[in-house]
């Protein structure tokens, strides 16, 4: 989620696309919060791992 978010993040840059860059922001900052709570040990939507 994170890379996709930084793609879209460059892709809008690039392209001077504003919807782009807000959704690459928006999946930026879910990633880096989904991946800290992972590495916590905390359970995400009642699962342990998702694959």
């Amino acid at each position: 989620m994170i890379a996709l978010g930084v793609v879209l993040l460059l892709v809008g840059f690039l392209a001077k696309v504003a919807i782009l860059w807000s959704i690459g922001i928006a999946l930026v900052v879910i990633g880096a919060a989904l991946a800290i709570l992972g590495t916590t040990g905390r359970r995400i939507g009642g699962r342990a791992h998702w694959y």
